[in-house]
């Protein structure tokens, strides 16, 4: 997600050596370099198909669309027969409700399925693509998000994680910039992205950042959801979803305070580590906090090219 914001940036602020050394960059994953291509077993790994999707799209070079087609169509090459059986019972319902097999239901998802699906759809205009991702994001919508706007990190984990909602924050806002505005399911998902971000009002810092865990002001300030929260503002206000009066100030709130965080490197501070779902307000606290985690770095990418689009 950092080389796709890498490459969104570069192209929007029209630095065609930065776009060169970003092609340079990922061609060694064609030759010698081909077993870092991550396999498309679990739906972390597939997201990576979102980059040679911008790649076919700046250059038009097929070798990146056919590389992008095989992690999106990974992602519903569902099982049949006898390996459909040895699926738990839940995930065969959602795969005969024609969800994708990686269906869990954790949080992060919604950026890794519908981000890889929006940019299928963006490089070929098959709207399977989108159809997918908008069908598998009302999934996730109607399972997770809470009264309140938010969105647990899963349907047993009762937390308001930062990150997490950050996945879901900018998913939606990846998936509304490309879906028709005629799709039978848009107003249900701009619905729920629109009550979504009137609740991260709500619980916004002073200091323009977002907490680790969304509603408890004795958590600290992290920058990988501030990222991704005010990526989503920006998007909105930019798109005409949301009042600009409202929104406006906090999109720009959120980004000064973002990048405060950023060192002499330009690497962000304050950016939780990889983490897994867990039944324990205790484990959210305690994660560590990294510095130049690509976690972060992306979302300061997507906040950029987001000012410029």
């Amino acid at each position: 997600s950092d080389l796709y914001g890498a490459l969104t940036f570069a192209k929007l602020a029209g630095d065609k050596e930065l776009t060169a050394k970003l092609i340079a960059r990922f061609e060694p994953l064609f030759g010698e370099e081909k077993r870092l291509v991550p396999k498309p077993s679990n739906v972390d790994s597939t997201v990576f198909g979102s980059v040679p999707f911008e790649l076919y799209l700046q250059t038009k070079e097929q070798k990146y669309l056919d590389l992008g087609k095989s992690f999106a169509d990974k992602q519903w090459d569902n099982p049949q027969g006898e390996a459909l059986a040895k699926l738990k019972p839940e995930v065969q319902g959602w795969v005969a409700r024609g969800l994708s097999w990686h269906t869990r239901f954790w949080i992060d998802d919604m950026f890794m399925i519908t981000m890889v699906q929006s940019q299928a759809y963006r490089a070929t205009g098959d709207a399977k693509y989108i159809d997918r991702a908008a069908m598998e994001m009302v999934a996730y919508l109607d399972a997770l998000q809470q009264p309140n706007g938010l969105f647990y990190h899963a349907p047993d984990v009762p937390f308001f994680w930062g990150r997490g909602d950050g996945w879901m924050a900018a998913g939606m806002s990846e998936l509304l910039r490309s879906l028709p505005e005629n799709h039978p399911q848009r107003e249900r998902i701009l619905a729920g992205y629109r009550k979504m971000m009137a609740a991260l009002l709500k619980h916004q810092g002073e200091d323009g950042m977002w907490r680790q865990l969304i509603d408890n002001p004795e958590s600290w300030p992290e920058s990988s959801c501030t990222g991704m929260f005010t990526f989503a503002m920006i998007t909105g206000v930019k798109q005409g979803w949301l009042d600009e009066k409202t929104y406006g100030p906090a999109a720009r709130k959120g980004w000064l305070g973002l990048i405060k965080y950023l060192d002499a490197n330009a690497d962000i501070r304050e950016v939780c580590e990889g983490t897994n779902k867990k039944n324990d307000l205790q484990y959210y606290l305690d994660r560590k906090r990294r510095v130049g985690d690509m976690h972060g770095q992306a979302p300061v990418l997507w906040c950029a090219t987001a000012l410029l689009r």
